[in-house]
């Protein structure tokens, strides 16, 4: 069966094909080679995570750079300095410009989660309420008469000129939607890996392109959502999004090859290896931030006048930045007494203290660098 393309860039692709896709694109001896080399690589990044007993190491280390790689491929930057900052004052009306964005990003992708996990599917509710966060805007589908156009980047000949048009009319946009919602949640008729129908998934949603802004950081954030919804991941800690970036035009390539040429093999292996290389990335940094941890843990508890230095050194690997209020308001220990730890961990060459606009953080040095390598 051919795939039928998309004839015209600069008209809608309201002829975009329903899935699935013909088993010829993905049947073939490449595609399952690397098919099992993700799935051997999640599959480890699973069993390493479920062993730790604080689970909030990972949740908001790995996901917050996540979301600033997510977010970066947007052209959304900021400093991982700026980024912490934000995050450990992340209840603060001031927190704005790409910081705030990139903390709405790691705030759907929780929020994601939780609502699947606590019983939601993946619908046309999941897909309007992770746009919402991720943008910040109060409407949903985009309007039949919206007219979206994906443009050519770079500096080339082509650049600005609409090199994609999303489908486009009233129903259409809908239908299309609900088709790829019935692919990804009906196993019986479909009954495919579910490593493969997050690839497939994921270029037919960034195609149907259904909300008027956000649909690229939202696209990314089904991926992870539906391999934690097929329990492949307990929890949203792949940085896929990092591979994504470090190959931004392969990525880019790979979604016009298939609207233009039908090039399904190209973009499955791609985002193939894209699962396999973030989950060993993600695997190996989960290692080295608990030996970090460890090593930390080790050196107080030899130093011998800090009580309870286990509550200590989880508090200061739960984010780069602490801050003397994140210990009193977790009830670990009294302000002065918070006050005084984290100073001489700072003496001991664990933490740098900063002062920032009257404000006063540690940052945990060995965190951070494992975090930005």
């Amino acid at each position: 069966m051919t795939y039928r393309i998309n004839p015209d860039r600069t008209a809608p692709w309201n002829g975009l094909p329903e899935l699935p896709i013909a088993p010829e694109y993905y049947k073939t001896v490449e595609i399952y080679e690397q098919l099992g080399n993700a799935k051997a690589a999640i599959g480890r990044l699973q069993g390493r995570s479920i062993v730790i007993p604080n689970q909030g190491i990972l949740i908001n280390s790995i996901s917050l750079q996540e979301a600033k790689a997510s977010s970066a491929i947007e052209n959304i930057f900021t400093t991982d300095d700026e980024l912490y900052q934000a995050f450990s004052e992340s209840q603060q009306p001031q927190v704005q410009g790409a910081a705030k964005e990139i903390l709405n990003y790691r705030e759907a992708l929780w929020d994601g989660y939780h609502y699947l996990s606590n019983g939601g599917i993946i619908d046309r509710d999941y897909f309007i309420r992770m746009y919402r966060i991720v943008s910040q805007f109060s409407d949903g589908i985009r309007t039949p008469i919206a007219q979206i156009y994906i443009k050519q980047g770079g500096s080339g000949p082509n650049a600005g000129k609409a090199h994609y048009t999303p489908p486009r009319g009233i129903g259409v946009v809908e239908q299309k939607l609900d088709n790829l919602i019935d692919f990804l949640n009906n196993d019986t008729q479909y009954p495919l890996d579910p490593l493969l129908k997050m690839v497939i998934g994921h270029f037919q949603f960034e195609a149907i392109h259904p909300f008027r802004d956000g649909n690229g950081r939202t696209g990314r954030i089904f991926n992870i959502h539906y391999l934690t919804q097929k329990g492949l991941l307990d929890y949203p800690i792949l940085f896929m999004s990092r591979y994504i970036m470090e190959h931004k035009e392969a990525y880019y390539d790979g979604l016009a090859g298939v609207s233009q040429r039908g090039s399904w093999k190209n973009w499955i292996l791609y985002m193939l290896k894209a699962v396999e290389e973030t989950a060993t990335l993600t695997y190996h940094k989960i290692n080295d931030i608990i030996a970090a941890k460890d090593a930390i843990l080790d050196a107080i508890v030899q130093k011998g006048d800090i009580i309870r230095p286990e509550l200590l050194v989880e508090a200061i690997f739960t984010q780069p930045f602490t801050r003397v209020k994140h210990l009193t308001d977790q009830g670990a220990y009294a302000e002065n007494t918070a006050r005084k730890y984290l100073d001489q961990l700072s003496e001991m060459g664990i933490l740098e203290k900063r002062a920032v606009s009257r404000n006063v953080y540690y940052l945990n040095l060995e965190l951070y660098r494992i975090l930005s390598e």
